[in-house]
């Protein structure tokens, strides 16, 4: 079943497109505004655009692993020079902070103490760091900023002065001082801490791609006297990838609470960053579809408390809090979840749809195509409607049960939905020019 929740949108939507139809389409998202990406100066974005009604949720900040997303979907659409913007401001905000890195590799300071990890949550203006207690372990985050920094200097769109490479160098180190590979950390969903393959994941592609720059352009990478070879990173790698697969195709083996078989955070260790074997994306994509698609979205993983069944009765502070907090609020007041109440969001649905996409580039199989076409649909069906409080014509974060009927959440729209769509369109353009 498709569910399209803007009735404009209908008469764009096809089963089977022409190069025409998409450009008809795109006009009309042009139109309305539907992929407007509003930027500071300093060319990063806040996670969502947020109002008086909405502030309380943080939305206005940056966040690293979303602002990566949106630099990476402009690059793929060749604006990189947005892209290259985005990616040296988040340089700059890593040179002002190194010592955040440094006090970790030198063993000042140790890894548990969360809030001394590196912020991946900050005022954008300003690149300050925000005064409040947040799951800043986040590996995922930093190796998504490595691949993709990497990867636009390995295509010479940002230059490498001995500065950045210093800079650059402390990630590996760092990650090498977590034992990334064993390193329990918040992940994607900014979590209670578990060891999960999504963030190894992220990491171990950041290290591949580190190590091709190195290869290719010989450049000298040192940081705290201690040069970053080839060799070095293989053996980084190495051990990061035998942790992986030893936990795919699920996200976490530790026992209950922190166990979890299905986490649609493995879908971006297939696309964007192509780091696992085709036989265990299989198995990712095959468990996503099949145990945690909605008709309006996608759930992160079973038994998801992040506005669950009338989110917008819990206190605000309490909505905006770290999950367990959440979920200890949500027991004492005898709010039980059940399977199915999840939210359902909308940022997945573009990434299933390239991950077809490139199958369907690779193999030339119809059958591909046809899937890519079905989850591109779908993500134009989650746009909002005339009937939506927050207006038409916007990219959701999620639709959630609200007095028994899905709606958007506050978070509309949210920035990183809108990227991913982008890629999906870009990406259905590639295949239909085949």
């Amino acid at each position: 079943m498709l569910v399209v929740h803007n009735e404009k949108i209908l008469d764009f939507i096809k089963y089977r497109y022409s190069l025409g139809d998409i450009q008809r389409l795109s006009s009309f998202l042009s139109e309305n505004h539907v992929l407007r990406f509003p930027h500071l100066e300093n060319g990063l974005f806040p996670a969502a655009l947020v109002s008086n009604e909405t502030e309380y949720t943080g939305y206005a900040n940056v966040w690293l692993r979303d602002n990566v997303y949106l630099a990476y979907s402009h690059y793929i659409i060749g604006q990189t020079a947005i892209a290259v913007k985005n990616i040296q401001t988040l340089l700059n905000y890593f040179q002002k902070f190194q010592r955040r890195f440094i006090n970790i590799i030198e063993g000042r300071v140790n890894p548990e103490k969360i809030m001394e990890r590196p912020h991946i949550r900050f005022e954008g203006r300003t690149l300050t760091e925000i005064d409040q207690v947040w799951q800043h372990a986040q590996n995922d985050a930093l190796g998504y900023f490595l691949w993709f920094y990497c990867r636009l200097a390995r295509e010479k769109y940002v230059e490498l002065s001995p500065h950045c490479l210093e800079t650059i160098a402390l990630f590996p180190l760092y990650f090498q001082g977590i034992s990334y590979w064993q390193d329990e950390d918040s992940g994607h969903w900014e979590e209670t801490r578990k060891i999960e393959a999504s963030s190894i994941g992220v990491v171990v592609a950041g290290l591949r791609e580190l190590k091709r720059l190195l290869i290719d352009t010989e450049i000298n990478l040192t940081a705290e006297n201690r040069r970053i070879t080839p060799a070095f990173l293989t053996e980084l790698i190495e051990i990061g990838e035998q942790a992986l697969y030893q936990i795919l195709p699920a996200e976490c083996l530790l026992p209950v609470p922190q166990a979890r078989s299905y986490d649609a955070a493995l879908l971006f260790l297939i696309y964007p960053l192509q780091v696992v074997e085709t036989n265990i994306a299989d198995q990712i994509l095959n468990n996503v579809i099949v145990h945690l698609q909605g008709d309006y979205g996608i759930r992160r993983y079973l038994g998801d408390s992040f506005w669950c069944r009338d989110y917008r009765l819990i206190p605000p502070e309490i909505r905006t809090t770290v999950s367990a907090e959440r979920e200890g609020w949500l027991q004492e007041q005898g709010r039980g979840l059940n399977l199915g109440e999840e939210a359902q969001w909308c940022i997945f649905d573009p990434i299933i749809s390239a991950i077809f996409a490139l199958k369907f580039q690779s193999t030339g199989q119809e059958k591909y195509l046809n899937l890519q076409t079905h989850y591109f649909n779908r993500s134009l069906g989650q746009i909002t409607g005339k009937d939506s409080p927050i207006g038409e014509f916007k990219c959701p974060e999620l639709y959630y049960l609200e007095q028994g009927k899905y709606i958007p959440n506050d978070a509309t729209p949210l920035l990183w939905t809108q990227a991913n769509l982008q890629i999906a369109l870009e990406l259905i353009k590639k295949s239909l020019s085949q």
